[in-house]
């Protein structure tokens, strides 16, 4: 019997939400992963056994952390961690690497992120749910992009239902159709120079309540949401068109072709052309 499942997810033309890899794995007693820093999200549910996790937070602290079955955590993006199984006890896991615009949000109102990454669940429930649409997603690779994706939104939705740390979700509906207007405005002018003043004026509101509205309805700033959407649309670019490096950054809101490489090696560890050879079948 396999003791591990490990797949990569054909397509990255999603933007709200994307899947990168996706397994699980009956861990031997010790097995470690680390010290490593990731791209995108990465979260484990402990289905049996123990493990260890160090992470550092915010701040660049290290904590750590022991966990048992029905845990899991939360890995962020830049996060330097380590995990480890347990001796004698060693744990199984199912986990899922994702990214997207709005993921941040989604994982706010779970209660979880680079300083919280700790999974407790308050529903048994819900957390057995989402424990089975994660195995779900891990042994149904050779479903279409858009059942799987349509099963992470599931997933995302039982953890935010049934995690202890669940933060109720604030804001009117007026604050709601703000931020939806600028993230639509966003869309439409994001090869542009687009500033958080435009953003401001383009709602009605204040530019640093506006900044501070932003950031908890998205769980991200304008500026990083921005960035985050310019990088997908290149990624998009690079892959599917046989444009130069110079016109896509260009579309992408970058006149200066450096500032663009710079800016894509940081989200996604790769220049622009690596990450082209490596997922363009063309080049």
């Amino acid at each position: 019997m396999d003791n591990y499942s490990f797949s990569i997810f054909p397509n990255d033309n999603f933007f709200d939400l994307r899947l990168y890899q996706y397994g699980w794995e009956q861990c031997k007693p010790l097995h470690s992963f680390g010290p490593f820093v990731r791209n995108h999200f990465l979260f484990h549910y402990v289905i049996s056994g123990r493990g260890m996790l160090d992470s550092n937070d915010a701040s660049g602290v290290t904590h750590r952390y022991t966990l048992g079955p029905n845990q899991g955590f939360l890995i962020c993006p830049g996060q330097i961690n380590t995990y480890c199984a347990d001796a004698k006890q060693p744990w199984k896991y199912v986990w899922l690497e994702f990214d997207g615009l709005r993921v941040a949000e989604y994982l706010h109102n779970a209660g979880l992120d680079v300083s919280q990454p700790i999974y407790q669940p308050q529903n048994p429930a819900l957390a057995e749910s989402m424990r089975d649409t994660m195995l779900y997603i891990a042994d149904h690779s050779d479903a279409s992009t858009l059942h799987l994706i349509g099963h992470l939104w599931l997933f995302l939705d039982a953890l935010i239902r049934s995690s202890a740390t669940r933060r109720e979700m604030k804001g009117s509906q007026l604050q709601d159709f703000y931020i939806q207007e600028a993230v639509t405005y966003i869309e439409h002018h994001f090869a542009r120079n687009v500033t958080v003043e435009a953003l401001a004026d383009v709602c009605g509101l204040n530019r640093s309540y506006f900044s501070k509205l932003f950031k908890e309805i998205m769980g991200v700033s304008p500026q990083e949401f921005l960035i985050s959407l310019r990088m997908s649309k290149a990624a998009e670019l690079l892959k599917n068109s046989n444009a130069s490096i110079g016109d896509i950054a260009a579309k992408c809101g970058y006149p200066n072709q450096l500032h663009f490489s710079r800016a894509f090696k940081k989200r996604y560890g790769v220049s622009p052309r690596e990450w082209r050879q490596q997922n363009n079948p063309s080049f």
